[in-house]
């Protein structure tokens, strides 16, 4: 799901949102008319290009500004939180008459909040370009402990307030499957505090 579109259409005069809608207008233009030498880059990679060049103007825009080897898994919750602003979902609150149901029959003052599914994939892009980049597994802050935790939270809180599941649907096993489930070496995949104030 594409964040930055919403962040475009936002009409906010600091310089900070324009510098972003700029950059992210700029590395469209600039994919959209580079020739193909031998094949075009994906959607995901053209999504991820562009969700790592976002990120690194806003460490740029910070308040301090911060570099990427001083970044940690707080100052990626705060980009997620800052990300909030943009959102299009509606996260019902514990007290709002409509909390918990998926097709709520009339509007309510509930914030709207990022999706947690554009959240989690946008985590992932930027673990994968942070890698790509050249920055060592070890110190990579898309991966931190509290980053994990984070989305994990925001998906339970969603999946109530929303009254939907993103509990995965479990695949029948094959005894192919079954064997390899308990193979000794079978690995199974590994899924993937935040400073007061807005420093925007």
């Amino acid at each position: 799901m594409d964040l930055y579109p919403e962040m475009e259409s936002c009409n906010n005069s600091e310089n900070s949102h324009h510098n972003i809608s700029s950059l992210v207008t700029g590395a469209a233009i600039s994919s959209s008319t580079s020739p193909s030498i031998t094949s075009t880059p994906s959607r995901y990679e053209n999504q991820k290009r562009r969700d790592w060049n976002t990120f690194s103007q806003y460490l740029k825009n910070h308040r301090p500004p911060l570099s990427l080897s001083r970044c940690s898994g707080a100052h990626v919750l705060e980009f997620l939180r800052y990300l909030d602003q943009f959102g299009k979902t509606k996260v019902h609150t514990p007290i709002c008459p409509f909390y918990g149901y998926p097709n709520p029959p009339a509007p309510c003052p509930c914030p709207l909040r990022q999706a947690w599914g554009s959240l989690d994939a946008l985590i992932g892009r930027l673990r994968a370009a942070y890698e790509e980049n050249g920055w060592p597994p070890e110190t990579n802050p898309f991966g931190a402990r509290a980053v994990r935790l984070y989305l994990r939270e925001v998906r339970d809180l969603q999946s109530k307030a929303r009254g939907i599941s993103y509990e995965k649907k479990k695949r029948k096993r094959g005894p192919a499957q079954e064997h390899q489930q308990f193979s000794p070496n079978f690995s199974p995949f590994q899924a993937l505090p935040l400073p007061p104030g807005d420093h925007i």
